[in-house]
């Protein structure tokens, strides 16, 4: 089994901290040089990964990973995983941004995905 890290990038270490604890094979879509053989890799696995995680944080500075997420719950439910973090090193979303993104996290489960509510919950999920 295979997991797509996607989500907040801007040097979270969220991804650090979720592989340590995976007992399965996944994909990291981040480098330090974006290229267009990147973006058709991350193209690629999206595809291929058994699962599509996407981890919002307070670190994200732009909204494509929640469009992302969407999306894929719409045309992938069985395979997207969403996961929010509300403090992510100094950085903290606001409770309004919390409440938004929690309505985010209702569409999700809605389009059949899977909301999962902390990293540890995603390790054991994928490690079932």
């Amino acid at each position: 089994m295979k997991v797509f890290l996607g989500g907040t990038c801007n040097k979270s270490t969220w991804r650090d901290d979720l592989i340590h604890t995976l007992e399965v094979d996944y994909f990291n879509p981040v480098v330090d040089d974006w290229t267009p053989d990147c973006q058709a890799e991350e193209i690629r696995q999206r595809e291929t990964c058994d699962f599509c995680l996407y981890v919002i944080t307070p670190k994200m500075t732009g909204v494509y990973s929640i469009a992302e997420v969407v999306d894929d719950s719409n045309k992938r439910p069985r395979k997207t995983l969403f996961c929010i973090i509300q403090e992510d090193g100094s950085d903290r979303f606001s409770d309004a941004q919390m409440r938004s993104l929690s309505q985010v996290g209702k569409m999700v489960e809605e389009n059949g995905a899977i909301w999962l509510r902390s990293l540890n919950a995603v390790a054991a999920y994928l490690n079932e």
